[in-house]
């Protein structure tokens, strides 16, 4: 349940949309470079968000092994 009151997910969640949205326009309107734009900003969002993730729970392991010494 913490991680839907996330703002790093929230934002995560917005960029991955907005990518869509891109995505979409881009096959709409048939231009391949922003569809390819928005897939890769969809992949990317994605990709930043699991970073930050592995990130905080890394540092959360370092700080609890540094409290049990």
């Amino acid at each position: 349940m913490d991680k839907l009151t996330s703002r790093k997910f929230w934002i995560c969640v917005a960029a991955f949309l907005a990518s869509i949205a891109t995505s979409i326009s881009g096959l709409a309107t048939s231009n391949q470079t922003i569809a390819i734009v928005g897939i890769t900003a969809g992949i990317l969002s994605a990709a930043i968000y699991a970073f930050c993730e592995a990130w905080v729970d890394g540092k959360a392991v370092d700080n609890e092994a540094e409290g049990k010494e």
